[in-house]
């Protein structure tokens, strides 16, 4: 008797684990861990070309994992991490003071990292034979207060100037609009494309355009030391002076946005909210580990963390 009554408790403390052990299962939506599952992460589509690479290998890292991307806009980007949608983004601004309350509110502690350092590059269909360009002239291009090649290189025939952009909700338009133009609002009459695949294929078409895009997405991969730039479009020098000169005016090579000299550089973030420390801190301690700086390192970018070897450039 007693053993039929010790075998019926031993039961039900079985089922009552079981039950309560199911219960957290279900509560707890997540079930991957620092180096495995599926995880969404949401990425400013400027950075889609290096975030595809890093995916790759870390995903033949750890095969157990999966990272899926949702290329999309800086803003929407957020907007999926506040809502609780994914738990990784990768943009060009950490979150704001509101931003931030409001996930401490919900008992988060959301994290930023520095993962690179970014040049916002100007290009030209390759008919143009100008190719020097300063801030201000920049500025009053998005103005819309010049309007005519001829107003920056007198003797252009190329007429009027036509400037295009990836997407009016970019990190790159607030980039323009917060660091160029200091808060004015640019002319209604710039050109939005979706991508910056779209800005590039645009541009290399159009002989008056000036497009405005993210330096990776002119990365030339078949040249290691990062001194080259696709050849379907001409990129810009640009200079802080008010006259450009070949001396006072650079392009966005790694050692010219690593020592200041390039202008037009931002930063690039990572942002979790990840309060289990599963995958996307895994994937975040990839993307500053040694290897995946490499891969910033690679892609023409200034890594955060890796040493970057300084090469002096002299343009013909």
């Amino acid at each position: 008797m007693f053993k039929f009554i010790h075998l019926i408790c031993f039961v039900i403390s079985v089922s009552i684990l079981s039950f309560f052990s199911c219960s957290r299962e279900k509560k707890d939506k997540f079930t991957d861990t620092l180096t495995a599952g599926v995880i969404p992460v949401a990425v400013d589509e400027t950075f889609a070309p290096i975030i595809q690479d890093e995916i790759a290998v870390f995903e033949s890292v750890y095969p157990k994992a999966g990272i899926v991307p949702i290329f999309t806009t800086e803003g929407k980007a957020i907007d999926l991490l506040l809502k609780d949608s994914v738990r990784m983004a990768i943009t060009t601004r950490p979150l704001s003071e509101k931003e931030t309350n409001y996930l401490h509110s919900r008992k988060f502690q959301p994290r930023s990292y520095r993962l690179a350092s970014d040049g916002i590059a100007l290009i030209t269909n390759k008919a143009n034979k100008d190719t020097l360009i300063t801030v201000d002239q920049f500025r009053q291009i998005l103005l819309g207060k010049v309007t005519n090649w001829n107003q920056i290189y007198p003797t252009s025939t190329l007429g009027k100037i036509v400037t295009v952009f990836d997407n009016p909700n970019s990190s790159t338009v607030r980039y323009a609009i917060d660091s160029v133009c200091g808060g004015q609002q640019i002319s209604g009459n710039l050109n939005a494309q979706n991508t910056n695949a779209e800005v590039l294929d645009f541009v290399a078409k159009t002989p008056q355009a000036i497009g405005i895009i993210g330096v990776n997405w002119l990365s030339n991969k078949v040249d290691s030391t990062n001194l080259s730039f696709k050849d379907v479009v001409k990129v810009m020098s640009v200079s802080n002076e008010k006259v450009a000169t070949i001396e006072g005016s650079y392009k966005p090579f790694q050692a010219y946005m690593f020592y200041g000299y390039y202008p037009l550089t931002r930063n690039v973030f990572i942002i979790i909210n990840d309060p289990r420390s599963s995958l996307p801190t895994g994937f975040t301690s990839f993307l500053t580990s040694d290897r995946g700086q490499r891969i910033i390192l690679k892609s023409g970018l200034v890594p955060a963390t890796q040493p970057l070897r300084v090469v002096t450039v002299k343009d013909e």
